[in-house]
């Protein structure tokens, strides 16, 4: 049950030698995620020794080119690798004709290009374990952020209770759905007292290009992980304004009202030269945030729900 972010590029519109422009890689449940493409993603994968052949799934938030320069190459690396499956691309409506209009020039690749368009509040994605929702955000252009969650797994059964109450296949199917369970002698056990707590879904939201939306706090209640843009410090906060983004302090009171587990910030201005201000500035807001850099590593172990009262 893996989870695991790997930060693949984290300046704004410009690279730097530290840092590429935005991508990040997300590890859940033994599927991988691509969530935006800059420039120089690819090399990012070999530096962290990801193979892109592993990547069906791609999320694009909005097509300005440090989201998304790095995809044609990708691309064509994928089809040289000789890559066959489908490679599915999740996005705003000009995706598609983006993508065409460069491979008709340079030429199509050998897999199947499928095309989803993204709409606010819908689930873009789904499957047994994973459903991932898109949401709409305030940028220059059409501009999507994505919800991965977890799926609620069965309750699993505590083993000791199976010989205590001589428990049978039908049995255990029933209490895994939350029945309690009745003996031969028409005792009445709870299901809480044969299943183990619960475990806990995690969630990751990616927050891009965006000007300050606190309404969108209550779309990401509870988000385990919350990465959100932080272009600018709050001195520059009418800069931010006039070009649609957000600021550390902005950032951080979207991770304050959402009550995030944790807050990662990034998509830093090349007019900045550390990272410190940024960090400071958000932490006086919502302390657990942390200035992600290229090549950092989250990942998120399973837990289980505590009992009430505990």
């Amino acid at each position: 049950m893996s989870f695991e972010l790997i930060i693949l590029g984290s300046s704004s519109a410009l690279p730097t030698s530290k840092r590429s422009t935005a991508a990040h890689l997300l590890t859940m449940n033994e599927r991988f995620f691509l969530i935006d493409c800059g420039e120089g993603t690819q090399i990012q994968l070999r530096k962290n020794k990801l193979s892109p052949a592993r990547i069906n799934h791609i999320f694009i938030s909005h097509l300005h080119g440090d989201h998304v320069f790095g995809l044609f190459g990708l691309i064509s690396s994928m089809g040289l690798m000789g890559r066959l499956a489908d490679l599915h691309l999740y996005g705003p409506s000009g995706l598609e004709d983006l993508l065409q209009t460069h491979l008709a020039f340079f030429g199509m690749p050998p897999f199947q290009l499928v095309f989803h368009i993204a709409a606010d509040q819908e689930f873009v994605y789904e499957d047994s374990k994973v459903c991932v929702r898109a949401l709409k955000l305030k940028h220059r252009k059409e501009t999507f952020g994505y919800l991965f969650k977890e799926k609620e797994k069965p309750l699993n059964i505590d083993k000791a209770t199976i010989d205590k109450y001589n428990l049978g296949v039908e049995d255990i199917r029933k209490i895994k759905q939350g029945n309690d369970h009745q003996t031969v002698d028409g005792q009445i056990i709870p299901n809480t007292q044969l299943t183990l707590p619960p475990l806990v879904p995690r969630s990751y939201a990616y927050i891009s290009d965006t000007a300050f939306l606190p309404q969108i706090a209550e779309k990401l209640k509870g988000t385990t992980l919350l990465f959100h843009e932080s272009t600018f410090l709050e001195k520059d906060m009418e800069l931010a304004k006039d070009t649609f983004h957000s600021t550390a302090g902005q950032a951080a009171e979207i991770a304050r009202l959402a009550e995030a587990e944790t807050l990662l910030i990034g998509h830093f201005s090349t007019r900045y030269k550390e990272e410190e201000s940024f960090l400071e500035e958000a932490k006086k807001i919502f302390p657990n945030t942390i200035a992600v850099n290229d090549g950092d590593r989250f990942s998120l172990e399973p837990y289980r729900q505590l009992p009430t009262g505990n």
